[in-house]
């Protein structure tokens, strides 16, 4: 029996299994809503492939069968004629709240919005797999909640310092529906707003954080006088008693054990106003620090002043309270930060709590009058409008603290400008002109705007002329030296002069670079590309902004002699194996030199097509101090490089073979020692190619095949006539016997 009940279970796992893909949801269960009220369905795709931004459409049905189209997010055309207007108008809004999710928002519901919405994504996966949409029944009832004062609106009641009174709300529903309702009791004071008692729709009690003590003591009581009148009593005014009271009231349906509220309505019912015996002070909220930039701290304090009728019976407690910036017709809440018991024990909201923990907000008390609070690295989701609510206590005859009176101080904005931060980077050259030998220095100079404490780090790149001048220019870079000083030598390969780059800072932003002996082969654009970071926090810096300087230009005004080069074969066409000779040859135009002042690099290509279509390959090179390299090979044929004189070079291909046909070209790096004894670098040249043919011998290659061919046909003949011969001699012969035969006979039946 075990074994058979496990079965259905495995079987629910491997379909689950195989069945995994795109998921669709929106609420499960009917919603349940009031004419007049907002209608909000949220929609959310999961387990896709494809772009992270989904689409999604929605639609709607009052039978359930024939659905018409309200909005998408992808597609404008989408909405039906019959929900134009109120898209316009903006009653039905959809609100992108994520990637993969997006609510439908329908103002001023009406019973002809009763019925089923469809949420569908179009599909963006490689397989379809799971759901492409999802539907939720929304059930419309008529708005029968009426909530009243049963004393004139807003009425006023003056009260005195430890008076009672009560408050009255009448709540009731004529729904046919089977509601609950729930009250809530609430005081408003300038733009805080305080829970005082709740009256749930499942009949349970809940005060306000600062109602707790109160209500336990009975001073705060919630009844119902009749089967629609919700008293709130308050047994012993406090000077904290005084405002605006306001009785919430909600309406509940509730379907298979899940509650909805389906509405809510509220009046102000009195103003209380309790004449002052408690202490009187002011309260002043100053931001002492602002911040400029993301990551800075905030420093703000809460200071009592103008202090009367106080003495040591009295202590002062401080409340911060946090709200979030929003448009003038946005309700937002009040998020609670902190608050202060009467002995000084500090309670944290649900927003600074773990913040707190972590030692990245602190409150701090400075003195009896002087409160403060800093966050140590503000962040995008600290900006708005703070407010602090100090509270006086008085010693009760029991040595209890009571709280007397409440005071809200006007809040303070914290927003800073996240304006786009400016690098700029000036690069100026020491000398306006110098000549080959001589050290080349920049300077850059960076200045920044709307960075915070930035340091640089840079990087020194050359821009040079491609060998091929159809092809862009070749950016190398060249040094680097990064925000903690640290040098990184890039791209500066030149064995020779390994040393012969410096890059340092010379001021915190201004650095120079210095080249040493420079050569003809280091002309070019020259720029430094400066980065900004900004301290992350701990160690870590973060890229705030990269810009590149001005390019500096090194160009040499020689003029020195004039470098040719050139190909020659005696042999441009050999037979397979032969021996192939080629010859570059440079020549020299202007000024005559010695010829222990020349030097060369030379290097072999080939290009083994008819054409110059395919890419050059290294042969061999040969560099100016003599030493030789060659390129493996693939095939038998071998190679040689050697110097013929000072200004001319052979190439031999050893062995020739069919794959060493092709163009073959030299390429030459002239080197010029100077006045000053140091080598000069002059521009590569390269010669035109000379095309080389591979021939195949036909006599040599068939004269062995010949040979062999012909001796193996005459002994085969030879063989096969003494076989011939012996056959016939041996294995052939046979004697034959005549009978005689009567002519007649033989006649006769010739005849026949």
């Amino acid at each position: 029996m075990g074994h058979s009940g496990e079965r259905p279970l495995l079987l629910a796992l491997l379909t689950l299994a195989v069945c995994q893909g795109r998921i669709v949801r929106i609420p499960t269960g009917d919603l349940v809503r009031v004419e007049g009220t907002e209608l909000v369905i949220p929609c959310n795709v999961s387990d896709y492939d494809g772009p992270s931004e989904q689409n999604f459409d929605w639609s709607f049905s009052s039978s359930g069968t024939h659905f018409v189209e309200i909005v998408s997010t992808w597609e404008a055309a989408f909405t039906a004629q019959s929900y134009r207007e109120r898209l316009q108008k903006g009653e039905i809004q959809l609100k992108r709240i994520g990637n993969a999710a997006v609510e439908l928002h329908i103002q001023n519901l009406q019973a002809a919005d009763q019925g089923q919405y469809k949420c569908s994504t179009p599909s963006t996966d490689a397989t379809v797999q799971g759901n492409y949409d999802d539907t939720v029944q929304v059930r419309v009832l008529a708005d029968a909640l009426q909530v009243s004062s049963k004393s004139q609106p807003a009425s006023s009641l003056r009260l005195r310092d430890g008076d009672s009174f009560e408050l009255h709300c009448s709540a009731s529903s004529a729904s046919l529906e089977h509601t609950h309702l729930s009250v809530t009791w609430e005081l408003h004071r300038g733009p805080a707003r305080q829970k005082i008692l709740s009256l749930t729709h499942e009949n349970r009690f809940y005060p306000g954080l600062q109602y707790e003590s109160r209500y336990q003591s009975g001073d705060l009581r919630l009844d119902t006088t009749s089967e629609d009148v919700y008293r709130l009593s308050v047994s012993r005014a406090l000077p904290v008693d005084q405002g605006t009271y306001r009785c919430v009231v909600s309406e509940w349906i509730g379907e298979k054990g899940k509650w909805q509220e389906i509405q809510e309505k509220s009046v102000d019912v009195a103003t209380v106003m309790i004449q002052p015996t408690e202490p009187l002070f002011e309260v002043l909220m100053n931001a002492s620090r602002v911040p400029e930039y993301l990551d800075d701290p905030t420093e703000l304090e809460c200071q009592i002043t103008d202090v009367r009728n106080t003495d040591a019976n009295v202590r002062f407690t401080v409340s911060w309270y946090y709200r979030m910036d929003s448009r003038s017709d946005e309700v937002v809440s009040d998020e609670l930060l902190a608050a202060m018991d009467g002995d000084w024990t500090l309670r944290f909201g649900e927003r600074s709590r773990q913040r707190a923990q972590n030692g990245e907000i602190i409150f701090s008390k400075e003195d009896g009058a002087r409160f403060s609070f800093r966050i140590q690295r503000t962040s995008e989701g600290d900006r708005g409008n703070y407010y602090c609510i100090v509270s006086a206590w008085t010693r009760q005859h029991n040595k209890s603290w009571m709280k007397s009176k409440e005071v809200v101080s006007k809040p303070v904005n914290i927003f800073w400008v996240a304006e786009d931060s400016v690098l700029l980077v000036k690069a100026r050259k020491a000398k306006p002109f110098f000549a080959a030998g001589n050290t080349f220095e920049m300077t850059c100079k960076v200045s920044s705007e709307h960075i915070k404490t930035p340091r640089y780090s840079v990087l020194v790149t050359a821009e040079k002329p491609a060998a091929d001048p159809f092809s862009p220019n070749e950016t190398k870079h060249i040094i680097s030296l990064d925000q903690d000083s640290v040098v990184k030598l890039e791209n500066w390969t030149d064995e020779a002069r390994a040393d012969g780059v410096v890059l340092e800072k010379v001021q915190e932003d201004e650095f120079r670079y210095r080249m040493y002996q420079t050569q003809v082969s280091d002309a070019g654009l020259y720029r430094c590309v400066v980065t900004a970071w900004s301290p992350a926090g701990g160690n870590l810096w973060k890229e705030a902004r990269t810009s590149l300087s001005n390019p500096i230009q090194i160009d040499f005004q020689t003029t020195g002699p004039v470098f040719n080069v050139s190909v020659h074969s005696d042999t441009p066409t050999v037979y397979r194996g032969d021996l192939i000779k080629l010859f570059c040859i440079i020549s020299l135009e202007g000024a005559a030199l010695d010829p222990d002042d020349l030097s060369f690099d030379v290097s072999w290509f080939a290009v083994h097509s008819f054409a110059l279509d395919k890419p050059a390959v290294l042969l061999s090179s040969l560099d100016r101090k003599g030493v030789v390299n060659k390129a493996r090979r693939t095939w038998k044929s071998d190679l040689s490089l050697e110097k013929i004189s000072v200004m001319e070079f052979l190439l031999q291909v050893h062995g020739s073979e069919d794959q060493d046909f092709g163009n073959y070209f030299c390429a030459v790096i002239p080197w010029i020692k100077s006045t000053t004894g140091s080598w000069q670098r002059e521009t590569e040249i390269k010669s035109k190619p000379i095309f080389v043919t591979v021939k195949m011998d036909v006599l040599n290659a068939f004269k062995y095949p010949l040979l062999i061919g012909i001796s193996l046909s005459t002994v085969i003949g030879l063989i096969s006539c003494l076989i011939g011969y012996c056959s016939s001699h041996w294995c052939c012969k046979k004697e034959v016997q005549e009978t005689r035969r009567e002519r007649r006979r033989l006649m006769s039946m010739e005849m026949d």
